[in-house]
């Protein structure tokens, strides 16, 4: 089965977030299933200056409203194409905004002729897998130029959706009869992520929970009525992590690799931990944080409780950027607290690495998280999660309740009301249990020999594929 994967983004060539992991990683799941995966990219100077010269499969002559053509390429071995469109893509800044992080005015437009560049040469697969907002529009251009290609949209967050003005459906070329509540249509505008969720043939979440979560108001922003109507063609498939990126034994990163045999070593991680965020040497506990500083995060919450977590006999080390006003609140938590608290504003994917490495535990306070990743890679390092009970945390992280402990089947936290009482709560449970070596260690290993491979995501992904296809 030869498959079309569009997207804004795939590690390693660019990356904001998670969206990138899972879109490179796929290629290599589906593999052993028998399915061939060519993903499709923008044009951006880093994905250009990494194909270097490469052949010209197609050409627009006006891709809406410019000139644009196909390269030829690969990404870790797999098939790549890449939308060369210098006047959409080839600009200073990120993926979605300028260098002063200001979105392009015109993204409806580059990330359209994104997916009508996918479904012009989608009919040469067998099926096109499109990827949140910035890829939906894919699945709409094959219903309304009637392509029997079958179609899946993954929304890896719902609350990104791509809205704009009435004005630029003019620019979509696309038939009047779209523009309506069943297709782009949205509150009186235009919705990307909309049009392709009315549009797809299956649509899947990144974790079972969040997929039943979004069809509630509180985690549907606004498209609950229409994941509810679409039920039938809605499931979750949880995101897998790489294990040869995510591997504690392996790590280049790491002062020390180490595996759930010799969990000792991780103590020259945590020394390192300490040096790379100025704080006290110690034997307690380092919370770690390395997330996004936004609100969606629950970074707010944990800003409000970091003198009750000092005062506890915790650490933190957190890495991150986000709100202005959350980066000010921890950096000034940092300056209340030296030694105790350290903070790195930005992002460092070797430091985030170590911090995996090194810490203890790591503090996930999420009002929503479709999946997450980084209590995936907390798991495979012996990184105790201590997450809020919600979409992809929940389905992933055991807590350390009592009969999960007398089980032996405890891997981290959880906790249910993104407050700061629930909070302290749930750090106040986590200092118990740490305190008792045997158990905490314990939970380490329980987390480590986890499966959170790409295998069994695959595989599902595998069957939806050919479920369609059979259609």
């Amino acid at each position: 089965m030869r498959v079309l994967s569009v997207a804004s983004e795939a590690y390693p060539l660019v990356k904001t977030g998670g969206l990138a992991d899972v879109v490179g990683a796929l290629p290599a799941a589906l593999a052993p299933h028998g399915v061939e995966t060519t993903t499709v990219l923008p044009g951006y100077p880093s994905v250009l200056k990494h194909l270097g010269k490469a052949k010209p499969v197609h050409r627009w002559d006006d891709l809406l409203g410019t000139p644009a053509r196909l390269l030829d390429g690969k990404i870790d071995g797999h098939p790549l194409l890449v939308l060369d469109a210098p006047e959409l893509f080839v600009r200073d800044g990120g993926p979605y905004a300028d260098t002063r992080g200001r979105d392009w005015s015109d993204n409806w437009r580059r990330f359209a002729a994104l997916g009508r560049a996918a479904a012009d040469i989608a009919p040469r697969f067998d099926l096109l897998h499109a990827h949140d907002w910035q890829g939906a529009m894919a699945p709409a251009y094959l219903r309304y130029d009637g392509a029997t290609v079958p179609s899946v949209l993954t929304i890896h967050n719902i609350a990104f959706q791509g809205r704009y003005d009435a004005a630029v459906f003019a620019g979509l070329n696309l038939p009047d009869a779209a523009f309506a509540l069943d297709g782009i249509e949205y509150y009186g505008g235009v919705g990307l992520l909309k049009a392709g969720l009315a549009s797809a043939d299956a649509i899947t979440t990144v974790s079972p929970s969040y997929a039943e979560e979004i069809r509630r108001s509180e985690f549907g922003m606004g498209l609950e009525g229409l994941i509810e109507a679409r039920r039938d063609r809605v499931s979750g498939i949880v995101n897998g992590i790489d294990p040869v990126i995510w591997s504690p034994e392996h790590d280049t990163a790491l002062p020390a690799r180490y595996s759930a045999r010799n969990l000792s070593r991780r103590r020259a991680n945590k020394r390192a931990v300490e040096a790379a965020f100025d704080l006290d040497c110690g034997d307690g506990p380092i919370f770690i944080v390395v997330s996004r500083l936004t609100w969606q995060k629950g970074m707010d919450v944990l800003a409000d409780s970091l003198d009750a977590l000092v005062a506890m006999g915790g650490r933190l080390a957190l890495l991150g950027s986000g709100d202005a006003a959350l980066e000010g609140a921890f950096m000034a938590a940092r300056n209340r607290h030296a030694g105790r608290v350290g903070v790195r504003i930005g992002y460092d994917e070797a430091l985030s690495h170590l911090l995996q490495g090194g810490g203890d535990a790591i503090l996930i306070p999420s009002r929503f998280e479709p999946c997450g990743l980084t209590q995936l890679y907390g798991l495979a390092y012996g990184c105790v999660p201590v997450v809020a009970r919600t979409g992809g945390l929940a389905d992933t992280v055991i807590d350390a309740n009592e009969a999960a402990v007398a089980a032996g089947v405890a891997t981290g936290v959880q906790f249910a009301a993104v407050t700061p009482d629930g909070l302290l709560h749930a750090l106040r449970r986590t200092m118990g249990l740490y305190a008792r070596g045997d158990l905490w260690t314990a939970m380490q290993k329980q987390g480590m020999r986890a499966d959170f491979s790409w295998k069994r995501s695959g595989a599902r992904y595998a069957e939806l594929y050919r479920g369609l296809t059979a259609r």
